[in-house]
């Protein structure tokens, strides 16, 4: 069974847009380019004139220029669109575009910030092509839950069962995953990382955009993926590419 944090869903966009706006403030865009990510975006954009990415902070894992955004926080919108980024304020629940759409959507740890996610996953399937590819990642089991899955404003960690009948509720098939995240899994220095940033959040942010951030970068690995959706029973965060069904 998926266990979820129950929240109010106003006060939780609420929380997230307050956080991500300060976090976004502090902070610089890192292009897409110096991402694990990288390898698999670039194999896919061939096929993907239209593309969208949900949440992307300003850290975005699809190129700027001409790729549409969505994210809650005006910081991220108005910077990325300085790079000829087509992006606007707003959220994975109400996608402002049509149906059939895009050839390709990224939702990089944006899914697990949304209480209603059988929506979420409604309005990613509809506005994406019969064919065409999801690409997303999402925390895992509720036994791995910290003090800094609150702190960061999730409102779930996904089941491996759960998350197999969502993608096959809505007609996305798994074509390959690979395990994913940059944060350590740590339940010690989580816990005291979000102290940090309750009692020194300035400091904390810059620490981690000026230190960690660019070393958990540098000893980034290769993404090994495995054929469909891979076995979660040891995975703490995964990373799966899917295709949406032609029918």
């Amino acid at each position: 069974m998926q266990t979820t944090v129950t929240f109010d869903s106003d006060a939780l966009v609420s929380k997230n847009r307050e956080f991500y706006d300060g976090f976004w403030a502090r902070t610089y865009l890192t292009r897409p380019e110096r991402f694990n990510t990288w390898p698999l975006v670039s194999d896919l954009l061939p096929g993907a004139r239209r593309r969208l990415e949900v949440g992307p902070g300003l850290r975005p894992r699809l190129p700027v220029e001409d790729t549409h955004f969505i994210d809650l926080s005006e910081e991220v919108t108005g910077r990325l669109r300085e790079l000829r980024g087509l992006a606007r304020v707003g959220e994975i629940t109400e996608l402002p575009y049509g149906n059939d759409y895009f050839d390709l959507v990224a939702a990089f740890d944006v899914i697990e910030h949304t209480e209603d996610d059988e929506r979420v996953f409604a309005e990613l399937t509809r506005c994406l092509k019969p064919g065409g590819r999801l690409i997303f990642s999402v925390p895992l089991h509720a036994a791995h839950w910290t003090e800094f899955d609150d702190y960061v404003g999730h409102a779930r960690r996904y089941e491996p069962a759960a998350l197999q009948a969502m993608l096959a509720r809505h007609g996305l098939v798994a074509e390959k995953s690979a395990v994913f995240g940059m944060q350590s899994n740590n339940p010690w220095l989580l816990r005291h990382a979000v102290q940090g940033l309750v009692r020194h959040p300035a400091k904390a942010a810059f620490c981690y955009n000026w230190l960690f951030f660019p070393l958990g970068l540098m000893l980034q690995d290769r993404l090994k993926f495995t054929e469909g959706l891979m076995d979660l029973s040891g995975v703490h965060e995964v990373l799966v590419v899917c295709r949406r069904n032609l029918g």
